[in-house]
């Protein structure tokens, strides 16, 4: 892939995902967390899924196959997804983006576990100073019982995705195209998340409007779905290094959008605790890149 290109794409790819933080908060103010993360699902999906069968791509149909889809489904398009719409109900936009960017550091710490990947001195640097800034950026919200409950959601959103991440790492997923995997689990999520969120939530709290439409199909699609098939071309064509960028990317963008259209503003603790996570996560993903382009 040319440089030029894979810079734009990188580029816009992180300037989609960075503006889903606020297109969520919009959506919030029309709806409850875990029923707009489930109408995220049904939109993206029906998106996605219909864009690959059109594209020619079969369904997988082998029980194995889909069973691991399932998991890789759970993990990140079912748990992760409700509590990232949780935590951002609950904290800035621009703060959410910053403690959601420390999903590499999770993956980096599941591959180590999990796989027994060898540590790098300059991964296990990144892992010291991003967990540092999560503690300073969750350190304000431990005295309000709300913010604290939507850091620790957060927290935890980064840590079901990466363990789907890892889980996808383990199995062998090269039999099926990445945006397949993902317009299959996507259904497979709004199967729980629905059902979920009519249960606990009702409608009650959801307003069918264009105030809900527009942000939910922004978060939906060009956030999630066109995004995804862009990294997808990307982690295919791009070095390791360029692919990895978007990681320490996407906070900065999500601030930048929180300040833009929502007049957030960073204080000092969480400026310096999100510089510490976006350096931590830039050591991480440099040292994982540095690792895949070693020859085998």
């Amino acid at each position: 892939m040319n440089s030029k290109i894979t810079l734009a794409t990188v580029t816009l790819v992180a300037v989609l995902i960075g503006a889903n933080f606020t297109a969520l908060k919009f959506a919030l103010d029309h709806t409850t967390p875990l029923m707009l993360a489930g109408l995220r699902t049904v939109v993206g999906g029906t998106f996605l899924l219909s864009f690959a069968v059109l594209r020619g791509e079969k369904i997988p149909t082998r029980r194995e196959d889909l069973q691991r889809i399932f998991v890789v489904s759970f993990s990140i398009t079912t748990v992760s997804s409700g509590l990232l719409v949780v935590g951002v109900s609950r904290v800035p936009a621009g703060l959410a983006s910053l403690i959601s960017s420390t999903m590499p550091l999770f993956t980096a710490v599941l591959v180590l576990l999990l796989l027994g990947s060898r540590p790098t001195r300059l991964g296990i640097i990144g892992l010291l100073i991003g967990f540092a800034g999560t503690a300073v950026l969750a350190s304000p919200s431990l005295g309000g019982e709300s913010a604290a409950f939507g850091v620790l959601a957060l927290v935890l959103a980064a840590l079901a995705w990466s363990f789907g991440t890892v889980f996808m790492k383990w199995r062998d997923f090269s039999h099926i195209s990445p945006v397949m995997i993902v317009a299959v689990q996507l259904p497979m999520s709004a199967a729980v998340l629905i059902p979920f969120a009519l249960v606990v939530e009702g409608t009650g709290g959801t307003d069918w409007s264009l105030g809900l439409f527009v942000p939910l199909f922004y978060a939906a699609v060009p956030a999630n779905a066109v995004t995804f098939a862009l990294m997808a071309t990307v982690v295919r064509r791009a070095t390791p290094t360029q692919a990895a960028s978007t990681a320490y990317m996407i906070p900065l963008s999500g601030v930048f959008f929180g300040w833009l259209i929502r007049d957030e503003r960073l204080g000092l603790i969480e400026a310096v605790g999100g510089a510490l996570v976006v350096l931590g996560v830039y050591f991480v993903v440099t040292a994982s890149a540095r690792a895949a382009a070693l020859p085998r």
